[in-house]
């Protein structure tokens, strides 16, 4: 791309924006360097990866490089044997830390984001490396223990060499002869060694080596002869501690410096991968969307180079996006060339900017302030004469500057390419500069090249009306407040205003009426019907801004709807998955109960065939317990409409519908007209409602005890109240209570038989539970309890079969 063209364009000032969404500066560094592609292929690659990260950031606002950096310098230097300190080696460890969990993120979403996945293949770190550090490395940047087992011993020992050399010191100050002649009862250091204070008219009285004196010179601090050798130990460790840590460093540094190549090539990845991250945070905060890339393509117009330029609402990139105008940049498969005219400071170079820039970003792989749907082809090169190209050091005036950049641009551009000129053939005689210009403007439509024009004079108008290929547009002047409105029209030229204004502004009326005089009344009739034109525009503009209002309210209501229907069905799986673990939790109950009935009746000799259907129903449950909750897919429903083809689904019949009403529809059914409620109807081809389309909750309801054994037993079995009922040490009523609900429990839960404790004791309990046992609608027989099941205290109770 042509480097005074990105410049002019303002794609710099982009970057620079971009860059500021770094999270390091290994891809501060790649948005800096970014530069727009004329290969249709990587323009479409690079606004996949914008879009499949801004799809990421929106489901997962953490994803990110985390706390990366560029380590590549680290790597590189350790590759050369260098050795890395502590911090230099936990910043490896927490880039390396980043990468993984990105990596295992990106992983296993590689069907979602194919493009981010791709990215994403080497930042997988090598084996055991951040092991490596975590074991050796501690979070404060200090060599742990467990780095060595040398160094874990060297440790011991300094830490008792240093306990045993204050002991000797505590002493000797603390000692009653010494205490006389020290300043302070203080241990201190000095060069790297213990000492004491000793006082300078002591010198001597203690033998000791002299390491420093107070500034006054009153006190001098001494080593003591006799803990020379105690110090000398302690710091002949420390220095064996210190050669043991550099060993680890130089050993862990080497095998970094082994995986260097991994390493660089993590950090590349991480910064392509912020670099996506950054733009896509850079769209949302502009509200930009993905741009539809085109290559040139033919028209079936002999003139016309292939090229498409269709951009809805587009905004200035740089520009407050509470004050900028959208404007609408629409160069249909007739149109190449657009002559924008209007007056100064109304928007003629900001549309010119703004399209440029835009190109420019969307071949960049960055989305643009646009509405979605705005399409633009990929040009192989985008040249731009805008601003004052006056060069003082060149001897150049503001013409002569414009000319040599436009010079320049005609004799690289090619029909692939988009040329953009402002305030074409200004900074000269007007009329010599008009003449320039409609020139200029012939050469690049006979050359085929897609062209955007801003001027003044208003013989680039009649060209552009009468030029094939080539369209007039203009930017709004509000003469009511006298300034402009930045609005674009295309397919009108700018009216002169110079009258109306100078009227707003009170110049007399014989001036006005002179002025108009002098002028052609067939342009005066010419500006009468472009206001017209311009007012029939307004209205439009108006008309349109509503609908798209109304369209987005309802397109919002539809998402909210659409929120909520979620929720409620996200829900209603909940409510069902947790019947399903409770009726799971049933079924384990039943099937541990059902296990213990057989063991009881093998104990007993009794056959075993009462337990079959019980078996088969348990499987029946355990089998309906496991299918799986499944989702009810949620779409808006579709209102039905007069003339729609519908099914009544009581009659199986098919007719249209031929009128609505708030609670009835009118079917036409061949000769036969009817009406019906609305959810009696439904569209041909919808899957008829589910007989039960859920789990069914296990039911906990119980039926009333009638003084008589109902017909049968329940489908939905009840869980088990146990094998035994325990009545001992209860009153007579009590027991006979809880017996009667623990044989309704027993009986709904289908067990064959169940033994009641009642004791032996007086017998009176015993004897009040056996009548009461005779007369009970659920027990069959009973009898009394084996030796080994309590004899007289028990009595095994036989219950009635379903």
């Amino acid at each position: 791309m042509d480097v005074k063209s990105l410049t002019m364009l303002e794609f710099p000032k982009v970057l620079e924006r971009l860059a500021g969404y770094a999270d390091f500066s290994a891809s501060a560094g790649l948005a800096r360097a970014l530069r727009p592609t004329a290969d249709l292929a990587e323009a479409l690659t690079r606004q996949a990866i914008t879009s499949e990260a801004r799809r990421l950031l929106s489901v997962k606002s953490e994803a990110g490089i985390g706390g990366a950096r560029d380590v590549r310098p680290l790597a590189e230097r350790a590759a050369r044997s260098g050795v890395l300190l502590p911090a230099e080696l936990l910043e490896i460890k927490s880039t390396l830390i980043a990468a993984r969990d990105l990596f295992r993120t990106l992983e296993s979403k590689q069907a979602e984001y194919p493009h981010l996945a791709a990215i994403a293949q080497p930042l997988a770190p090598p084996p055991g490396l951040i092991e490596a550090i975590s074991r050796t490395i501690s979070d404060r940047g200090e060599v742990l223990d467990s780095a060595s087992p040398k160094l874990a011993s060297l440790r011991s020992e300094i830490k008792t060499a240093h306990e045993r050399l204050l002991s000797r010191l505590q002493k000797m100050i603390q000692d009653p002869k010494n205490t006389p002649h020290l300043q302070e009862a203080i241990i201190t250091m000095r060069n790297g060694r213990y000492v004491i204070p000793l006082r300078a008219e002591s010198r001597g009285r203690i033998r000791a080596i002299v390491h420093d004196q107070s500034s006054s010179g009153a006190t001098l601090f001494v080593e003591p002869l006799s803990v020379v050798e105690l110090n000398n130990a302690w710091h002949e460790l420390q220095l064996a501690e210190r050669d043991e840590e550099r060993r680890i460093l130089s050993e862990l540094s080497n095998q970094i410096g082994e995986h260097s190549p991994a390493i660089i090539a993590i950090v590349d990845a991480l910064a392509r991968l912020d670099l996506a991250f950054m733009c896509a945070k850079y769209a949302e905060d502009l509200h930009a969307a993905e741009p539809v890339l085109t290559a040139f393509r033919k028209t079936g117009r002999e003139k016309h180079p292939g090229s498409v330029i269709v951009l809805y609402q587009a905004r200035h990139p740089l520009l407050d996006p509470q004050t900028v105008v959208p404007v609408d940049v629409v160069l249909d498969e007739n149109t190449y060339a657009l002559v924008i005219t209007g007056p100064n400071t109304g928007g003629k170079t900001v549309t010119l900017k703004t399209v440029g820039l835009l190109a420019l970003m969307a071949q960049s792989g960055l989305h643009i302030p646009a509405q979605s749907g705005s399409t633009l082809s990929i040009f192989r090169n985008i040249y731009a004469d805008i601003g004052d190209e006056q060069s003082i050091e060149q001897s150049l005036s503001t013409f002569s500057g414009h000319i040599t950049n436009i010079v320049r641009i005609l004799r690289r551009m090619d029909s692939f390419s988009l040329v953009l000129l402002d305030e074409l053939g200004a900074g000269t005689d007007p009329q010599e500069g008009s003449a320039l210009a409609r020139a200029i403007l012939g050469y690049l439509v006979e050359k085929r090249v897609t062209s955007l024009i801003a001027t003044h004079y208003p013989e680039l108008k009649a060209y552009a009306h009468a030029t094939p290929g080539v369209v007039n547009a203009s930017m709004e002047f509000d003469l009511r407040s006298l300034k402009p409105t930045y609005r674009l029209t295309i397919g009108l030229p700018g009216r002169s205003n110079a009258l109306a204004i100078a009227e707003r502004l009170g110049l007399p009326p014989e001036i006005l009426s002179a002025a108009r005089s002098m002028i052609n009344p067939t342009d005066l009739r010419a500006e009468d019907l472009l206001d017209e034109i311009h007012r029939q525009r307004d209205l439009a503009r108006k008309a349109r801004s509503e609908a798209d209002r109304l369209r987005s309210q309802a397109e919002n209501m539809r998402r909210e709807l659409a929120q909520r229907l979620e929720k409620i069905e996200e829900e209603r799986r909940a409510i069902l998955e947790k019947a399903r673990r409770e009726q799971e939790e049933e079924i384990a109950a039943l099937r541990a109960e059902l296990d213990a009935l057989r063991r009881e009746l093998q104990r007993a000799r009794q056959p075993l065939d009462a337990l079959k259907p019980l078996q088969e129903r348990l499987e029946e449950l355990q089998s309906e317990a496991e299918k799986p909750v499944e989702r009810t897919p949620i779409e808006p429903a579709r209102p039905l409409r007069l003339g729609e083809k519908v099914r009544l689904r009581s009659l199986q019949m098919e007719g249209v519908i031929t009128a609505l009403g708030q609670s009835e529809i009118e079917v036409q059914m061949g000769n036969l007209r009817l009406r019906a409620r609305p959810e009696e109807i439904e569209r041909p081809g919808s899957p008829p409602p589910p007989e039960n389309p859920s789990p069914t909750p296990p039911s906990t309801a119980r039926p009333l005890s009638t003084g008589r054994p109902a017909a049968a037993r329940p489908a939905v079995f009840t869980p088990s109240p146990g094998m035994e009922l325990d009545l001992r040490g209860q009153r007579a009523d009590e027991a006979l209570e809880a017996l009667q609900r623990y044989l309704e429990s027993a009986y709904l839960s289908g067990m064959p038989f169940v033994r009641v404790i009642h004791g032996k004791g007086t017998g009176k309990l015993r004897q009040a539970v056996r009548e009461f046992l005779k007369q009970n609608e659920f027990v069959a027989s009973w009898e009394t309890g084996l030796d080994s099941e309590g004899g007289e205290g028990v009595t095994v109770v036989h219950l009635r079969e379903g």
